[in-house]
């Protein structure tokens, strides 16, 4: 397996991309290198992170159909779908409404990038499909309260509340909104499978099929971490697109479903997150 790592080689760098790939020769591409945040980092910097996504993708894919790659797998996201799309959501939604404007710099990159995985298959027969993986998590996660994903973020604020002997921790928005979430090695095996299975120009979901409200997930994550206070929702930060449940029906019907837990997945990535602060007191067999 080949790795082009960020302290290496620098993706958005056309030049850089083209050496990387021309000295490694690498058979097939998961490119899953991006720029990626929460509601707070991509409300911020959208000019990061619709530049800095599409000269990743558009480095990549380019440099992959000279130098001959066999099969490229373009990343997206949920968030490329309208805030208003029907639930669950299937892939034919993309485009039929506004996007999300807190995360819209960045959903406008990832919808480049899939249409112009595309666009070099019709137009010059390359063997480049899209996933579209819904809200990821798991070891080796983000927990910069600053730029990371809501689980991540949760499992941070629970830990330090604990820590801290705080009565109550706080959560962004109304705790209403639905979320669906998928541990990094449900998508690892998925996408996997999809790199031997899946060659179609339409991109497919890639998700669990299931989702919670993010009082829900908070108060899963308290419990598993182990914090007995209040949760306090603050309505005055926003709450981003009220639901983004992904049809999984395209890749069910190919073979694939996840089987990790969502509890069993937040105590694996709980476990990650204390060995990493050195902390004692893992989560092992928590079911």
């Amino acid at each position: 397996m080949l790795v082009a790592d960020r302290n290496a080689v620098d993706l958005k760098r056309q030049a850089d991309s083209e050496a990387w790939i021309a000295e490694a020769r690498p058979d097939a591409i998961f490119l899953a290198a991006a720029r990626v945040g929460g509601i707070l980092a991509n409300d911020t910097s959208p000019a990061d992170f619709l530049y800095d996504n599409l000269m990743i993708q558009a480095n990549i894919l380019e440099a992959s159909y000279r130098a001959g790659v066999r099969k490229v797998l373009v990343l997206g996201s949920s968030c490329i779908y309208p805030k208003f799309a029907p639930q669950p959501i299937t892939e034919d939604a993309l485009l039929t409404g506004p996007l999300e404007p807190t995360n819209e710099a960045y959903a406008v990159a990832k919808i480049a990038g899939l249409k112009l995985a595309e666009a070099y298959r019709r137009q010059h027969g390359a063997d480049f499909v899209s996933a579209m993986p819904t809200n990821l998590y798991g070891p080796g996660d983000n927990f910069d309260l600053a730029k990371s994903h809501v689980l991540p973020a949760l499992i941070r604020k629970a830990h330090e509340a604990k820590l801290g002997g705080d009565e109550a921790m706080t959560i962004w928005g109304t705790g209403s909104v639905r979320r669906e979430f998928l541990h990094v090695d449900d998508c690892a095996d998925a996408l996997v499978f999809l790199m031997k299975a899946y060659s179609q120009p339409q991109h497919i979901n890639v998700g669990s099929g299931v989702d919670h409200t993010i009082l829900e997930l908070a108060q899963l994550v308290c419990e598993v971490v182990g914090f007995k206070g209040r949760i306090v929702c603050d309505t005055s930060k926003p709450d981003g697109t009220p639901r983004k449940l992904m049809s999984g029906d395209r890749l069910k019907a190919l073979g694939w479903t996840p089987s990790i837990p969502l509890r069993d997945g937040i105590a694996d990535t709980y476990n990650w997150f204390l060995a990493q602060e050195g902390q004692p007191g893992g989560l092992r067999g928590v079911a």
